[in-house]
C-alpha cells in the first residue's frame, strides 16, 4: 500500500489532462473517466486506515525531498474528499449536462481533487502551499463555471480574499523557513522544540503563527473571515458547492490549522482559547444569519460557518474528547452538508427555483429528494440517533468536562437554531401546500437520485456504528491520537520509493 500513496495525487492528476485530449471526439469520456477515478480512489482511501508511513517521494532526504505523510488524521481527510467526490461525479453525470462544457467541468474537479489529497498529503509547507494554489485555482473557476454575472462576481471576491490568504500563508512560511532554516513539518517541529519556550515565543514565529491562522482561517470561512463564502457557495454549481462545504474548506482550512497548532507549532492555552472563541462566534454568527436567508443554497452556505464553528470549538479544547468530536463532527458536517447542497441542487435543477417563497409540496413530486433531505436536515441538527448529534454530544459533554459552560450552552442553542432552519426548509419546499407551477415537477435522473442515496445512508451507518460501541467513533480515535501526540517526530518510518 506503501507504494500507492503518491496515487492519490497521481491518478486525477492525469485524469484533469487526459480527459480534455480526448473528449473533443468521444463525449462520454468525461462523465466515464471521472467516474472511474473516484470509484478507484474512495476505496484506495479506505485502504490507509491504521497506516503510519512517510513517502520519501524523490529519495533525496527530509532537507531537499517530497514527503507524503500519512497516519490516522490523513486516513481521515484522505477518505472523506475521496468519498465525498465519488457522489459528486455520479449526481454530475446528469446534473452538468445543462451547462456549457462537461470536459472542462471534470477537467477542473479532477484537479480540484488531486490538490486536496496533496494538501492532505504533504510533509512540507512549501508543497502543502503548491497544491493548496492548486487546489484554489480550480475552485475559482468552478465557481464561475455557469459564467452569469452573479457567478463571475463571487468568483472574483472568492479569487481576492483567496489571493489575501495565500498572501499571509506565504509571508508565514518565509518566516517560519528563515527562522528554522526548513520546510519540512518534522524538522520545523524538531526546531521550533530545540528552540525551547523562549525561542518559539519570538517575535518572528508568532508573527507566522498569527499569519498562518489569519489565511487558512481565510480559506476554512471561519468568522471573521468568512466574507467570501455566502456568494461563492451559492452561485457554484451545486456539486462545487457540495465540494467547497464538504470538502474545501476543511482540507485546505481547518485540517492545516490543526496540523499547524498541534503537530508543528505546538499548542498553548492562549491559542487553544483563540480557536475556541473562533469557533464560539462562526457557530453564532453563521447561525443567526442562516436565519433570515430565503434561498436554499445561501442558507446552507451561511449554515456551513456555523457548522464549522463545532470543529473549531472541539479543536480548541485541546482534549482527546474535544478533538475527536471535532474530528467527528469535522467528517459528519462533510457528508451531512454535501448532502444538503445536493439536495438543492435537484430542487432547483427540478423546478428552476432556490426561492423557498416559490417552493411547495416536493414530499410528493420528489420523494427520494425529500426523504434524503430529512435525514440530512436531522442530522445537521443532532437530533437522535443520527450521526450528527453523536458529534455534537461529545463536543458539549466535553465543554462541560473542561468547565467551558458558555461554549456548552452555544453549542446547544445553536444546535435549536439550526433545527429551526432546516424546519424551515422542510415546510416551505416539502411539506408546505404545493404551489400551481409546481404541477410538472418530477424527480431528478437516477444517478442524481443514487448519489443523494449514497449520501443519506453514510448518515445512518455512521450513526449505527457510533450507537453500537464499533469504534469511539469510528475511524476517528486514530486522527485524534495524531494530533495529541504533540509535534512531529523524526522517529516515523520512512518508505524510500
Amino acid at each position: 500500500m506503501q507504494d500507492l500513496i503518491p496515487l492519490f495525487v497521481l491518478i486525477p492528476l492525469g485524469a484533469a489532462f487526459f480527459i480534455p485530449i480526448v473528449s473533443l471526439k468521444l463525449k462520454w469520456v468525461p462523465d466515464v473517466v471521472g467516474n472511474a477515478v473516484m470509484a478507484v480512489l474512495a476505496p484506495m482511501a479506505l485502504m490507509t486506515i491504521g497506516m503510519q508511513t512517510v513517502y520519501d517521494v524523490g529519495g533525496l532526504g527530509r532537507q531537499m525531498g517530497i514527503e507524503l505523510r500519512v497516519d490516522g488524521l490523513t486516513s481521515l481527510l484522505l477518505i472523506t474528499v475521496n468519498t465525498i467526490g465519488l457522489a459528486m461525479t455520479m449526481y454530475s453525470v446528469n446534473y452538468m449536462s445543462r451547462y456549457t462544457s462537461k470536459l472542462r467541468y471534470y477537467s477542473l474537479l479532477m484537479g480540484l481533487v488531486a490538490a486536496l489529497n496533496g494538501v492532505v498529503l504533504s510533509g512540507d509547507v512549501f508543497n502543502l502551499y503548491i497544491f493548496m494554489e492548486i487546489a484554489a485555482v480550480c475552485s475559482y473557476a468552478l465557481v464561475a463555471f455557469g459564467t452569469d454575472s452573479d457567478e463571475l462576481e463571487a468568483a472574483f471576491k472568492y479569487a481576492v480574499l483567496g489571493t489575501v490568504a495565500s498572501g499571509f500563508i506565504l509571508i508565514g512560511i518565509a518566516l517560519t523557513y528563515g527562522m528554522v532554516g526548513s520546510l519540512n513539518m518534522t524538522q520545523i517541529a524538531e526546531r521550533i522544540g530545540s528552540l525551547g519556550a523562549a525561542g518559539a515565543h519570538s517575535r518572528p514565529l508568532q508573527f507566522a503563527l498569527v499569519l498562518f491562522l489569519c489565511g487558512f482561517g481565510l480559506k476554512a470561512a471561519l468568522v471573521p473571515f468568512h466574507a467570501w463564502l455566502p456568494d461563492a457557495h451559492p452561485s457554484a454549481p451545486a456539486p462545487v458547492s457540495a465540494m467547497l462545504s464538504g470538502v474545501v474548506i476543511k482540507a485546505i482550512g481547518i485540517y492545516v490549522i490543526a496540523r499547524i497548532v498541534f503537530n508543528i507549532f505546538g499548542v498553548s492555552q492562549e491559542l487553544l482559547q483563540i480557536l475556541r472563541w473562533m469557533g464560539i462566534a462562526s457557530m453564532i454568527t453563521g447561525g443567526l444569519l442562516a436565519l433570515g436567508q430565503w434561498d436554499m443554497k445561501r442558507l446552507f452556505a451561511y449554515s456551513s460557518i456555523s457548522q464549522v464553528g463545532y470543529v473549531v470549538l472541539g479543536l480548541g479544547l485541546g482534549t482527546p474528547l474535544g478533538i475527536i468530536g471535532g474530528l467527528f463532527h469535522l467528517m459528519n458536517h462533510s457528508v451531512i452538508k454535501s448532502l444538503l447542497f445536493l439536495n438543492a441542487g435537484a430542487v432547483e435543477y427540478a423546478t428552476d427555483t432556490r426561492d423557498l417563497h416559490r417552493l411547495g409540496g416536493l414530499n410528493q413530486k420528489m420523494p427520494v429528494t425529500a426523504n434524503t433531505s430529512m435525514v440530512a436536515s436531522l442530522s445537521i441538527a443532532g437530533i437522535p440517533p443520527l450521526n450528527g448529534f453523536w458529534s455534537k454530544l461529545i463536543i458539549v459533554v466535553a465543554c462541560i468536562q473542561g468547565h467551558n459552560y458558555f461554549a456548552a450552552l452555544a453549542a446547544v442553542l445553536m444546535s435549536l437554531v439550526t433545527l429551526a432552519i432546516v424546519l424551515k426548509v422542510q415546510k416551505y419546499a416539502f411539506f408546505d401546500s404545493a404551489k400551481q407551477a409546481m404541477a410538472a415537477v418530477v424527480e431528478v435522473p437516477l444517478l442524481m437520485r443514487c448519489a443523494m442515496i449514497m449520501l443519506a445512508v453514510l448518515c445512518v451507518v455512521m450513526a449505527l456504528l457510533v450507537a453500537s460501541g464499533f469504534t469511539s467513533p469510528f475511524i476517528v480515535t486514530d486522527a485524534a491520537h495524531a494530533l495529541l501526540a504533540g509535534r512531529f517526530a523524526s522517529s516515523t518510518e520512512i518508505i524510500m520509493p
